[in-house]
């Protein structure tokens, strides 16, 4: 194996069967372990479990059952990455005036087609919606927080040294 600069030591550990090259993509992507897919089906598998708490959560959300909630979580993921951009990027200027907030009524809209499409979710209202994305977002954010850039499942352990600083 090639000597490669120490900034690519970590593209060597995570992808050692590619030729690397700074102009290679996706090198970093692909591992022995397939950490991508990984990482893609537990953020799948949370927004799942986001959908299944708000559903709990809000009266206007219903959801029949496990499956449902995990097609709907395809598709809201499959909306989020493609029409998203798109829709924040036309509603710039109320999106500014508003200091975000109405992002939470994009992915209101988003959850409403989404329930369109998918048989046993159902979204019954504009408000019922706005809250579901709202907890839909805090659920999914705090899931995804224990998730790292190669998908693995992580934390952070502090320990007090005698100085009275975290380690």
């Amino acid at each position: 194996m090639e000597q490669y600069a120490a900034d690519d030591a970590l593209m060597v550990n995570q992808a050692p069967y590619f030729p690397l090259d700074r102009r290679t993509i996706g090198c970093t992507l692909i591992g022995k372990e397939g950490n991508i897919m990984k990482g893609l089906f537990i953020r799948w598998l949370f927004l799942t479990v986001a959908i299944l708490v708000a559903a709990h959560l809000i009266e206007g959300i219903e959801v029949k059952g496990f499956w449902s909630a995990f097609f709907a979580a395809a598709i809201l993921g499959v909306l989020n990455a493609f029409f998203r951009p798109i829709l924040i990027i036309l509603t710039l200027p109320i999106t500014l005036l508003t200091f975000g907030l109405f992002t939470f009524v994009i992915n209101a809209v988003l959850m409403m087609m989404v329930s369109g499409v998918v048989g046993g979710f159902e979204v019954h209202g504009f408000w019922s919606a706005i809250l579901g994305s709202l907890v839909i977002s805090l659920v999914s954010w705090l899931l995804n927080s224990f998730i790292n850039e190669q998908g693995r499942v992580g934390y952070i352990d502090l320990r007090k040294r005698q100085d009275g600083k975290w380690e």
